[in-house]
């Protein structure tokens, strides 16, 4: 029985390579690369400028496959999420982010997180594998044409891009799938296939230094750093991984980095925190890390309201600590936002990402569980809630 090789899995380079082996010109794969990734075509039949011959060499060899729809919710913001199979009753979930000027779609690397930050959900469901380059690059896929397709925007070139810009800060460690996912990142930035900035393209980790160097040599892009503490033994209590690379190692990768970054900053995630993480001594801690250690980093600092979860035994911040804590930062001269939540009401927001689907019957238990903790601490309990100016 053959093998088919799902043609997603292949980057440019590789996809030159492929076609050689079928005895067919460079310039083959690049009018293949134009038909999978530019007009979303999975069918080989309809790439009409392919010599026949070629067409039926692939059809016996090839396939372009992405992970299969599970659901797909639209949110009362125009935030929509996919739940997309990824086997053996795993799921991953991509989220797009419309705005006026921009349409934003986050995307996972791993099916769960091996990293078990202790305010994040999707972490806490454990890890199960990482994902291939297909399942990586086949959410951009499968979410740039079905978004094409709601719209009544025609596939191809002329048609209106609806992905203008990528984050990878959906369930796992990116940089602990590090191929695949460097593999994904050169097939969005190339011409014949998404043609997205690397301004425009931001990878989220929550600092493994080591690979962060790696990164910057094979692929940068826009780098996003899970800070979420400005001192080791808060950070180690939040992020495990911080004991194996602490602060000062995490400030001097960055630093690094930014010798070959498309952006002259480093933007640093905050989750706050109620009575952990965000009080004023916190923030004026922050401000002399970035600021006044041995490698200050020209930074952005975006304050994430926490999403309560039960098992977490965290809060959010008040509303008006959020703000009294950016505005500490903001008159240090550090560009500060608070991230605007959305898709709360289909689970689509930071740090809500499911891990397995035959776990998803366990929700009857957790909306129990979340009732349950909205007596106790008030209705808006779990409630993600904009801050307004």
């Amino acid at each position: 029985m053959t093998v088919l090789t799902n043609l997603l899995d292949l980057d440019p380079a590789q996809l030159v390579a492929y076609c050689g082996e079928l005895g067919e010109k460079p310039f083959r794969a690049k009018q293949l690369q134009r038909w999978i990734h530019q007009f979303g075509a999975s069918d080989f039949d309809a790439m009409t400028d392919l010599a026949k011959s070629l067409r039926e060499k692939l059809a016996g060899r090839a396939i372009v496959l992405a992970p299969d729809v599970i659901s797909d919710h639209t949110s009362a913001d125009g935030t929509r999420k996919w739940l997309l199979d990824v086997g053996q009753g795993n799921a991953i979930e991509t989220v797009f982010i419309p705005e006026e000027n921009r349409g934003t779609l986050c995307i996972s690397t791993q099916a769960g997180c091996a990293v078990n930050c202790r305010f994040c959900s999707t972490g806490k469901q454990g890890f199960n594998r990482n994902l291939t380059v297909g399942e990586i690059i086949g959410q951009l896929w499968m979410a740039e044409f079905e978004l094409r397709k709601t719209k009544g925007i025609e596939a191809g070139p002329k048609g209106e891009r609806q992905i203008t810009n990528v984050v990878m800060m959906g369930m796992g460690e990116p940089l602990l799938n590090f191929v695949p996912t460097v593999t994904a990142l050169k097939l969005m930035l190339d011409d014949n296939a998404y043609g997205l900035s690397r301004r425009r393209v931001t990878l989220s980790t929550s600092g493994v230094v080591p690979m962060i160097d790696k990164l910057s040599q094979e692929c940068p892009v826009a780098l996003a750093v899970s800070l979420h503490a400005s001192n080791d033994a808060l950070r180690d209590s939040l992020i495990p991984l911080n004991k194996k690379h602490p602060l000062r190692e995490l400030m001097a990768a960055c630093k690094r980095y930014l010798a070959f970054a498309p952006r002259d900053f480093v933007t640093f995630e905050y989750c706050m925190l109620d009575g952990v993480n965000d009080s004023d001594t916190h923030a004026h801690e922050l401000i002399e890390l970035v600021r006044n250690g041995p490698d200050a980093v020209p930074c952005k600092f975006n304050l994430i309201p926490f999403n309560p979860f039960p098992e977490s035994g965290l809060t959010r911040s008040k509303n008006l600590r959020i703000k009294a804590f950016a505005q500490i930062l903001m008159d240090a001269g550090i560009v500060t936002t608070i991230r605007k939540t959305r898709g709360d009401d289909i689970d689509a927001a930071c740090g809500q990402l499911a891990g397995e689907v035959q776990d998803r019957t366990r929700v009857q238990e957790r909306m129990q569980k979340m009732t349950e903790y909205q007596q106790k601490f008030g209705k808006n309990f779990g409630r993600l809630v904009e801050i307004s100016e």
